[in-house]
């Protein structure tokens, strides 16, 4: 069926790429693409667009979809305990993924990269219309060393790791050699990864290793890299705390590095020479983990690392750094809370508010290497909307209230409409497709 444009009339258009606002702009949508948008003044007189269906948005801003570049749909956040996947059966964690992407999508999230615990599976069912959720890139597995980031084996025989989201079929995440970590990439690429993630650094959650310890060693993240550039030139992804495991990981060439809450001045000027993405996950220093529940010597690393990320974000702008919006949702960030890392690029970066915005489309397309099908609001690309109702250059923290996300669109498809500003637009929903 083809589907009549749809002229969407009125509205403020932000289009991603950090110009300034379009104060009477008009967008229209045809089937999954955008059609045309720019100001009103200069909209093409187009029999197709005189007998279409023509929505008054009122002024209300519309941005791209925004885009995720980290998350980790198979974790609770705060409002769970993944120790407790040992005692659940997959299937049953399978049903806590599904709201977990339905809430994200709603909150404004039309695209997002699960950095480690979701299968290729999970993608081709939103892909499909089976389950609603924002377009996924999955990592499957994040690779590190025994004692790295990826080891969570603990000593009474558990692997935290698996039991809280590893589905049947994923590949392992430890590797030790060369050899191992060219193999592990290659299953990856069998297993239908989007991207690769690699931990040059411990972690703040890990029981075996400390952020400022060097992670996977330098030689093998070059193979990890040389491998995904030769499946396709898969992004490679690394988390990266202390400034041995920034530096292994910027010198090996990845694409962007995730956290980088110890960057050096020296280290922000070659990524900047290089085009390298920083991804600050600040959502998730927000959240102080109870030390009852983590143990203490997590907590201390926690309230430590949090601090020097907030403080050391704004130089790493100052200094030039690439940066896309990242929230680490699933850790301690809450899932559906994502664009509350907007408003916290503004406080501890000193981003402007189009910066920002910037930094979760069009630059978060980029990182994504999606940036050739959404992520600005262009001719041509996809029909990915988020209807705002505030002023985000205002207001941004406002965007973190699911009341102020007023219309989603993803694909050309509604996915959630809160105060029936698009009822009349006749674009079809997004819901599932109907059952073999």
């Amino acid at each position: 069926m083809t589907l009549r444009p749809v002229v969407l009339d009125h509205a403020r258009l932000i289009d991603g790429t950090g110009a300034a606002p379009v104060p009477d702009a008009v967008l229209v949508v045809e089937g999954t693409r955008i059609r045309w948008c720019g100001p009103a003044a200069l909209l093409p007189d187009d029999p197709d667009l005189r007998s279409a269906a023509r929505i008054d948005l009122g002024g209300r801003t519309v941005c791209p979809g925004f885009i995720d570049t980290h998350v980790h749909f198979a974790l609770p956040g705060p409002a769970g305990d993944p120790a407790l996947g040992a005692a659940e059966p997959v299937t049953y964690r399978t049903l806590k993924v599904l709201e977990r992407l339905r809430t994200t999508l709603h909150n404004g999230v039309t695209t997002a990269r699960d950095l480690m615990g979701l299968d290729a599976g999970f993608r081709r069912a939103v892909a499909e219309r089976r389950v609603p959720g924002p377009r996924l890139l999955v990592a499957v597995a994040m690779l590190s060393q025994t004692a790295g980031h990826a080891d969570f084996r603990l000593p009474g025989g558990v692997d935290g790791l698996a039991a809280a989201v590893a589905f049947p079929g994923s590949p392992s995440g430890i590797v030790d050699t060369v050899d191992d970590i060219r193999t592990r990439v290659r299953a990856l690429v069998a297993a239908g990864a989007d991207c690769v993630k690699l931990a040059t650094s411990g972690g703040v959650t890990s029981p075996h290793d400390r952020p400022e310890w060097l992670g996977l060693r330098p030689e093998l993240v070059r193979a990890a890299v040389e491998e995904a550039e030769a499946y396709g030139g898969l992004r490679v992804a690394v988390h990266a705390i202390g400034e041995p495991g920034i530096a292994a990981a910027v010198r090996a060439g990845v694409h962007s590095v995730e956290h980088g809450y110890a960057l050096t001045d020296e280290l922000r000027a070659e990524m900047a020479e290089r085009g390298q993405f920083l991804v600050p996950t600040l959502l998730e220093t927000m959240a102080e983990p109870d030390p009852a529940r983590v143990g203490p010597h997590i907590h201390a690393k926690a309230v430590h690392w949090h601090r020097v990320a907030q403080e050391a974000f704004a130089r790493s702008v100052q200094a030039g750094v690439p940066v896309a919006m990242g929230t680490d949702a699933g850790l301690t960030a809450p899932h559906g809370q994502n664009l509350r890392e907007l408003g916290l690029m503004v406080r501890f970066g000193g981003m402007t508010p189009l910066q920002a915005i910037r930094a979760a489309t069009a630059d978060a397309a980029r990182v994504c290497g999606v940036d050739d099908l959404t992520g600005t609001l262009a001719a041509g690309m996809a029909a990915d909307l988020v209807v705002c109702g505030v002023d985000p250059l205002t207001d941004l923290d406002g965007l973190a209230g699911p009341s102020h996300i007023h219309a989603v669109v993803k694909d050309g498809r509604l996915a959630v409409d809160r105060v029936g500003v698009l009822a009349a637009a006749g674009l079809p929903d997004l819901t599932p497709v109907t059952p073999e």
